[in-house]
C-alpha cells in the first residue's frame, strides 16, 4: 500500500484503486475494513519515522487517500527529474553535462524498481514504464560518453549491458564504436556477429539497417568512425551538422550528412538525385579539370521534353482517411492552366503524406510529377538556389549547375517547357525560396506545403487540421498494427486523445506496440495519460518525435514564442481573450493580436463561436504540453508565478461578476451554463495557484466558485476545491476563511450522509470562528449541527442551537434563511403546520432579498406542500434545497 501511494504520491488514490491494487479481482468481504486498518497502522508508522509531520502525511481525501511529500525526498521524481534535464541538454549537445546528470538519475537506482514488493496493476505497469525509461536514461548516458571520448571506460560496462538486453540493438551499436576506437575492430564485427545469430534464431529477423550501416563502416575500416563529433559542451563548426560524423552517433546512417546545399535523396530517383550544385561541381573536379565556362562542353545536360525520371517518393502504405481533402485538391490540380495550392498545416499535422498521396493519385494528369524537399535532412530550409537545383536534378539534369538564381530559373523554364508539370514543394519556409521556381513554370501547377502561409504567396489554400477522432484511431491501429476493431475501443480511444489526435504522435505511440518495449496498448493508454511525462514517453517509443513536434517554432519571432510559453499557464481547452491577456500581462485587444498571429503561425487554434464561448482559441494538446515545458525551462520562475497569480485573479473576477448579483447571461449563456463550460479549467487553476503556493489567489478563486458548485450540485469538484482553499487558508492563518470552508464542507458532507464528518467539520469551525470572531460563520456552523441533531431525532437539542442564529439573521439573510429552515423541520417534527409555514414564509423573504432563485424555489416548494392539506404522511422530506430524506412525520 505504501508503494502504492509513493508511485502517485500528492494525489488522490481511490479506495476502489487500492482494494484492486492490493487484491486484485478477488477482494475479501472486509476489503474496505482491511485497508482502514492499513491506513491506521501506515499512519502510525510514519508517526514514527517523522513524529513532527508523519501521521498528517497521509491524509483521507474523498474518494481515497493522498500521501503527501516534497518531490525532493522522492527517488522517483529525483531521478525522472534528473533524466528529463539530461535529455534536454543532450539536445543541446552539451554531452558532459548529460552524462553528469544521467549518471545521477542512474545513482538512485538500487535494483529492479519494487523487486521485493507484490505488484497489482498500477505497481506493475509503473515498474515496466520506470525500466524501461532507466533503459532510455543508460542509453542517453552512454551516448553522451561516447560523445566524450571515454570509449575505453565504457567497454566493461557495455558488455554487461547487452548480456542483460540482448536484442536492444543501439547498445550493442554502442559497444561496437567503443571498441572500434579501442583497436579492436574484430572484436566490434563479433559483437554484431552474435547480435545478428540472436535475432536470426529467436524471432527470424535481421538487425535494422542503421545497424547493418555502422557494421559495414566498421568492417572497411571507416577512419571517421574514431573521433567524436564534437566537443563537450559545444555547439558543432558552423555548417557542420550536427552527429554527421556518425562516430559517436551509430544509429545514422552512412553519407546521411549532405553539404550544405543538398537536397537530400528521394527514394526512387536516379543516383544523382540527391546532389545539389555543391556536390556536382565537387564530382565534376575529381573526375577531371573542369571545362571552360560557356564551353559546350560545360553546359549541363538538359533532358528533352519527353524524357521521364521516376520522381515521386512512395506514397504513405499507412495514409488514412482525409477523403473530402483529397477530394478538393484533386478537383483544384485537374483543372486546367496552372495554379498555385498550398497545404498549411502545424508539425506532424501529416502534410507530406497528404501531397504525396493526392500526387499519386493524379499521377495520370502530368508528365512528369516532381517532389522537392526544402529542408533536406531535418536541416535549415534551402534558399531559391538550392530549391532551383533540386527541381532540374529531380528533371534528370546532370552535370555542374550555375550558382546564379537567373541561369538556373530558365533552365527549370527550358527542362519543364512543353511539359504537363506538377511540382511539389515541401516544407516551405518563405516565399523567397521558392518565388524564382513560380516564375519560371507560370504554366505549371505547383502544389507547396507549408506550416504557415509565407507573405507573398497567392493560391488556393487548404488548411489541414488534426484527423477526425474516427480517423485518428483507424491511423493509430493501422500503425500499430492492430485489428480493425480495435479502433473502436476505450483504451485505443483514450491513446488517441492523449496523442491530440496528432499523427505524428499516433504513429510514436504505435511504434510503442510494435517496438522493442512491446507495450500492451491498455498499458500505453495508461502511461500516456500522464501529462507531465507524455512527451517524454512518446519519444521514447519514436526517438526523435520531440525534435519533430519542436519543428512547429522554427521561424516564430521571439515576442510570439514568449507568448507561446506563457500559453503553457493555461489548462486544457478553450481561453478567453481574458485569460490570454491575465498571462501576458497587457489588454484584451493587444492580447487578440497576439493570439491571431499564433493562429497564423499554426500555434493556435480558434475556436467556432457558441454561447458560453464567443471568443475563444485553444493549444492543440501535446503543443499545450510543450509550450508548459518551454515555460519551465526557459522563463524565470517569478516571471511564471506572477503570470499565473495574474491568471487566478482573471478567473477569480470573472466567476465573481458572473455570480448571483450578476447578469442574467455571460458571454450569450445562462450562468450556470457559462460556469459549466469553464469548471474543468477553473479546478486546473485552482490546483496550479495551490501548488505555487499562492495561497490568496487560491482562496479567493474558490470562494468565487462556491455558490455556483453549490447549485451544480457538483460535490466531487467542491469537495477538492474546497480543500485545497482550507490548506490556504491555513496557510494564511486566515481563521475566518477556515471556518467558512470547514462549514460549507460540513455542509457537503451531511448532504453526502457522511454524518460523523459532518460533525467534526462543523465542531471545527465553530472553534475556528469562535477564535476568529465571525460570528456569522459562527451561527451558520451551528444550523449545520442543529441540522445533524434534528436528523439524529434529537429534536430538542437541535432546537437549543437555533436561537443564537436567529440573533444574526438582520446581518446576514443567508443565516436568517437556515435557521427559519431548521425550525420549520422542527415544527413539522412536531406537527405544528401554522407554525411551519410560518418560518418557510420568512425563508421565502429572505431568499427573495438574496436573489437566489434555488432558496426561493425550495421554500416555494415547503409552502405549496403544506397548503396541500391533509395529515402528514411517511415519506420522503426536503430538508435542503434538493437534498431528500426518507422520514417519518410525527
Amino acid at each position: 500500500m505504501l508503494a502504492t501511494l509513493l508511485v502517485r504520491a500528492n494525489e488522490i488514490v481511490s479506495v476502489d484503486g487500492l482494494i484492486d491494487e492490493l487484491w486484485g479481482e478477488n477482494p475479501p468481504r472486509t476489503a474496505t475494513t482491511t485497508l482502514q486498518v492499513y491506513v491506521s497502522q501506515l499512519r502510525k508508522l510514519l508517526h514514527e519515522a517523522d513524529a513532527e509531520f508523519g501521521r498528517d502525511a497521509l491524509v483521507t481525501r474523498p474518494p481515497g487517500y493522498e500521501l503527501r511529500i516534497d518531490p525532493a525526498q522522492l527517488d522517483l521524481t529525483v531521478f525522472e527529474e534528473l533524466h528529463g534535464r539530461g535529455r534536454e541538454v543532450m539536445e543541446r549537445q552539451d554531452y558532459r553535462a548529460a552524462a553528469d546528470l544521467q549518471r545521477q538519475a542512474l545513482g538512485l537506482w538500487r535494483g529492479p524498481l519494487l523487486s521485493d514488493t507484490p505488484h497489482g496493476p498500477l505497481l506493475d505497469a509503473t515498474a515496466v514504464r520506470l525500466a524501461e525509461v532507466r533503459t532510455a536514461a543508460l542509453e542517453q548516458c552512454i551516448r553522451a560518453e561516447l560523445h566524450l571520448g571515454r570509449h575505453r571506460e565504457l567497454i566493461g560496462e557495455l558488455q554487461s549491458v547487452v548480456a542483460e538486453l540482448p536484442l536492444r540493438e543501439e547498445f550493442h551499436a554502442h559497444l561496437m564504436v567503443a571498441l572500434y576506437r579501442s583497436g579492436r575492430q574484430a572484436d566490434a564485427l563479433q559483437v554484431f556477429g552474435r547480435l545478428r545469430r540472436g535475432l536470426v534464431d529467436e524471432l527470424a529477423i535481421e538487425p535494422g539497417r542503421s545497424l547493418q550501416a555502422l557494421h559495414q563502416r566498421i568492417l572497411v575500416g571507416d577512419p571517421s568512425l574514431l573521433r567524436p563529433t564534437a566537443r563537450a559542451g559545444h555547439a558543432p563548426a558552423p555548417g557542420h551538422a550536427p552527429g554527421s560524423g556518425h562516430a559517436a552517433d551509430p544509429g545514422r546512417a552512412p553519407g546521411s550528412g549532405h553539404a550544405s546545399g543538398s537536397v537530400g535523396h528521394v527514394p526512387g530517383a536516379g543516383p544523382d538525385a540527391g546532389s545539389g550544385p555543391a556536390r556536382a561541381v565537387g564530382a565534376a573536379r575529381a573526375a577531371g579539370p573542369v571545362p571552360a565556362p560557356g564551353s559546350a562542353a560545360s553546359r549541363p545536360q538538359v533532358p528533352s521534353g519527353g524524357s521521364t525520371v521516376a520522381q515521386l517518393p512512395p506514397a504513405d502504405e499507412l495514409f488514412t482517411g482525409r477523403e473530402e481533402e483529397l477530394a478538393a485538391l484533386r478537383d483544384v490540380l485537374g483543372a486546367p492552366g496552372g495554379r498555385l495550392v498550398i497545404v498549411t498545416g502545424t508539425a506532424g499535422v501529416g502534410k507530406t503524406a497528404l501531397a504525396l498521396t493526392v500526387a499519386h493519385r493524379t499521377g495520370d494528369l502530368f508528365d512528369v510529377p516532381v517532389f522537392v524537399r526544402l529542408r533536406p535532412d531535418g536541416r535549415g530550409p534551402l534558399d531559391a538556389v538550392g530549391v532551383l537545383t533540386g527541381v532540374l536534378r529531380r528533371y534528370g539534369v546532370r552535370g555542374p549547375l550555375p550558382e546564379r538564381v537567373g541561369e538556373l530559373r530558365d533552365m527549370v523554364a527550358e527542362s519543364t517547357d512543353g511539359r504537363r508539370v506538377l511540382l511539389v514543394l515541401d516544407d516551405v519556409a518563405d516565399a523567397e525560396q521558392v518565388r524564382p521556381v513560380l516564375s519560371a513554370v507560370p504554366d505549371c501547377t505547383v502544389l507547396v506545403t507549408c506550416r504557415r502561409v509565407p507573405d507573398g504567396l497567392a493560391g488556393r489554400v487548404v488548411r489541414l487540421d488534426v484527423p477526425t477522432a474516427r480517423e485518428a484511431r483507424r491511423l493509430f491501429a493501422a500503425a500499430a498494427g492492430q485489428p480493425a476493431d480495435v479502433a473502436e475501443g476505450a483504451e485505443c480511444a483514450g491513446v488517441v486523445e492523449s496523442c491530440g489526435r496528432l499523427p505524428l504522435a499516433l504513429r510514436a505511440a504505435a511504434d510503442a506496440l510494435t517496438g522493442r518495449s512491446r507495450l500492451p496498448l491498455g498499458g500505453l493508454a495508461a502511461r500516456l495519460r500522464d501529462e507531465r511525462t507524455r512527451l517524454a514517453e512518446l519519444e521514447a517509443a519514436s526517438p526523435g518525435f520531440r525534435a519533430r513536434l519542436c519543428a512547429a517554432l522554427d521561424g516564430v519571432g521571439a515576442a510570439e514564442l514568449r507568448a507561446f510559453r506563457l500559453f503553457g499557464l493555461l489548462p486544457a481547452g478553450p481561453f478567453a481573450p481574458d485569460a490570454a491577456a491575465a498571462v501576458l500581462d497587457t489588454d484584451v485587444a493587444t492580447a487578440r493580436a497576439t493570439t491571431d498571429s499564433l493562429v497564423r503561425a499554426r500555434l493556435l487554434c480558434a475556436e467556432l463561436p457558441s454561447a458560453g464561448r464567443p471568443d475563444h482559441h485553444h493549444l492543440p494538446e501535446l503543443l499545450r504540453l510543450l509550450a508548459r515545458e518551454r515555460l519551465q525551462a526557459e522563463e524565470e520562475p517569478e516571471a511564471v508565478r506572477a503570470a499565473l497569480a495574474r491568471l487566478c485573479g482573471a478567473f477569480a473576477r470573472a466567476v465573481e461578476e458572473a455570480g448571483p448579483s450578476g447578469p442574467t447571461t455571460v458571454d450569450g449563456a445562462h450562468p450556470l451554463e457559462w460556469f459549466r463550460l469553464r469548471l474543468p479549467a477553473l479546478m486546473a487553476v485552482v490546483r496550479q495557484a495551490h501548488a505555487a503556493r499562492l495561497w490568496a489567489q487560491c482562496l479567493r478563486l474558490v470562494d468565487g466558485m462556491t455558490g455556483f458548485l453549490e447549485v451544480l450540485g457538483a460535490w466531487e469538484e467542491r469537495d477538492a476545491c474546497q480543500g485545497l482553499a482550507l490548506e490556504a487558508a491555513q496557510h494564511l492563518g486566515d481563521l475566518a476563511a477556515q471556518a467558512r470552508l470547514l462549514r460549507s464542507l460540513g455542509d457537503l458532507a451531511w448532504q453526502r450522509r457522511r454524518l460523523d464528518t459532518a460533525g467534526e467539520l462543523y465542531e471545527r469551525a465553530l472553534m475556528a470562528a469562535d477564535v476568529a470572531g465571525a460570528e456569522i460563520e459562527r451561527c451558520r456552523a451551528l444550523t449545520g449541527l442543529a441540522g445533524l441533531r434534528l436528523d439524529a431525532g434529537a429534536t430538542d437539542a437541535a432546537a437549543a442551537l437555533v436561537p443564537p442564529a436567529l440573533d444574526c439573521a438582520a446581518q446576514d439573510a443567508r443565516t436568517g434563511f437556515e435557521a427559519h429552515r431548521v425550525l420549520g423541520l422542527l415544527a413539522l417534527e412536531s406537527g405544528e403546520r401554522e407554525v411551519a409555514q410560518g418560518h418557510f414564509t420568512t425563508c421565502l423573504t429572505y431568499a427573495a432579498s438574496l436573489a437566489d432563485a434555488r432558496l426561493e424555489s425550495y421554500a416555494r416548494r415547503r409552502l405549496d406542500g403544506l397548503d396541500s392539506g391533509g395529515p402528514t404522511r411517511p415519506g420522503w422530506s426536503e430538508v435542503q434545497p434538493g437534498v431528500w430524506r426518507l422520514c417519518t412525520a410525527a
